[in-house]
């Protein structure tokens, strides 16, 4: 697979989850949504790794490690971006997603020694400036107060538990662990994560009657997590988490291209020129490196 496919894939593919999530909302509590998602997105991983032949076997260490990984990357993370979607306009809180562009750069540069480049982190401020433009109507809105700082303070925490979560799967998979076990096992995790804070918080297990709901459940197992992970980490794994975490960038702007689509949004001047700052800070921060010229000699 090119990478190109690699980072476009995911990225309308997270694209579309904003509009799936809608069918989402309803009786059923958000971390119990969460957690069916990626227990049965689990499933399926188990299964992909049965059909291909890997091995799902894992030693009790290496089990401790998958916990951890787990737990960070799709239970606090996620948990901590509802709590702090309460609080936030979602707008603000693609801006705070955004950073994972830098967290991630840092992280592959402390733990990898991945490179950092001026241009990448100057090109990945153009970016997140656009999501800013984007987003502008929403974050004006926002007033400021102990409750918002606390969400941004949530939000904030599930950017960085997002990117250990990556740096973690990425230790795992250097060290030899196949990427599908290594998935199906975190996201069993995670959701058993999920559902041992809901039982301790006493959030009550309901089963929404409606096909819609169901359906947009197992898109967002089958393509929201098991597809477009599996591409994230692989272009991850060839570029680098920064580079990786660049489709931070395009998933806003796409997502309200989707909702122009389906729930009638229409563009402004300032959302319009986001929309191209984002595309102007991808392209920037994903050109390549050209070589200095040879002197010539004399």
């Amino acid at each position: 697979m090119s990478d190109r496919f690699l980072f476009w894939g995911p990225t309308l593919i997270w694209a579309t989850t904003w509009h799936a999530i809608l069918y989402q909302l309803g009786d059923v509590s958000v971390l119990q949504s969460v957690a069916m998602r990626f227990g049965l997105a689990s499933v399926m991983l188990f299964a992909i790794a049965r059909w291909r032949g890997e091995s799902v076997a894992s030693s009790v260490g290496l089990h401790g490690w998958l916990l951890l990984t787990g737990a960070v990357q799709y239970g606090l993370n996620y948990m901590a971006t509802y709590e702090a979607e309460k609080h936030l306009a979602s707008g603000l809180l693609a801006v705070l997603f955004s950073l994972m562009i830098f967290t991630n750069a840092i992280g592959g540069a402390l733990f990898f020694g991945q490179a950092i480049t001026r241009r990448f982190m100057a090109y990945g401020a153009v970016g997140v400036a656009g999501i800013v433009l984007i987003f502008w109507p929403d974050i004006a809105a926002t007033r400021s107060g102990p409750g918002v700082l606390g969400a941004v303070a949530l939000g904030l925490t599930a950017i960085t538990m997002a990117s250990v979560g990556n740096m973690l799967t990425l230790r795992l998979t250097r060290r030899g662990t196949a990427l599908v076990p290594l998935l199906a096992w975190s996201m069993g995790y995670g959701a058993a994560a999920l559902m041992l804070v809901g039982a301790i918080g006493g959030v009550e297990f309901h089963l929404d009657p409606r096909p819609s709901y169901w359906l947009s459940l197992a898109y967002l197992s089958a393509f929201g997590s098991v597809v477009a992970f599996l591409l994230y980490f692989k272009l991850a794994q060839r570029q680098g988490a920064g580079r990786a975490a660049l489709v931070g960038l395009i998933i806003p702007a796409a997502a309200l291209l989707m909702s122009a689509l389906f729930e009638g949004w229409r563009p402004t001047l300032v959302s319009s020129a986001g929309i191209v700052f984002c595309l102007a800070g991808l392209w920037g921060a994903t050109r390549p490196v050209l070589a200095p010229a040879p002197a010539h000699p004399g």
